[in-house]
């Protein structure tokens, strides 16, 4: 999901520059908010997902049929459905943004910044992701009051 680009510098170290890709993180975000609307028991929609991404209902169909396409929801009109890996991967996304929030708020002591919870979330590898979470003492729930879903390192 990430391209690494190295520069030479004239000390002889190199420093690796990351460039996220905008097309992996569209994918992440509807499959987090697929998670996120199935996880409050409601039907997921075309109509709920474009309301929750501030998008049009034909983007949405759009990316469905692509999330189709790599096999990470079984899309048909009327139906949406998370495969495996799509849960995965949803679901991972829901616990980075939700430990960020306990971050900012109860370690940091400081107001949450979606934009930038959204900014970092598609960044963080398991290895940071349960180091944050051992580091936050396991939090259950989000300053929101949601739960967040466990990882190994909660075991």
């Amino acid at each position: 999901m990430e391209t690494a680009v190295a520069k030479k510098k004239p000390t002889g170290y190199e420093e690796e520059l990351f460039v996220g890709t905008a097309e992996s993180e569209h994918v992440e975000m509807y499959l987090k908010a697929i998670w996120y609307i199935r996880e409050r028991g409601e039907e997921v929609k075309v109509s709920s997902i474009a309301k929750l991404l501030n998008v049009t209902q034909p983007s949405v169909v759009q990316m469905l049929r692509k999330l189709d396409g790599s096999q990470l929801v079984r899309y048909s009109k009327g139906s949406v459905e998370m495969t495996g890996e799509g849960e995965r991967i949803g679901k991972q996304m829901m616990r980075n943004t939700r430990l960020l929030e306990v971050l900012m708020k109860d370690a940091l002591k400081i107001e949450i910044d979606e934009e930038m919870v959204c900014g970092i979330e598609h960044h963080m590898k398991d290895i940071f992701t349960d180091a944050l979470c051992t580091l936050l003492k396991h939090p259950r729930k989000c300053p929101h009051g949601h739960t967040i879903p466990r990882g190994k390192c909660c075991s």
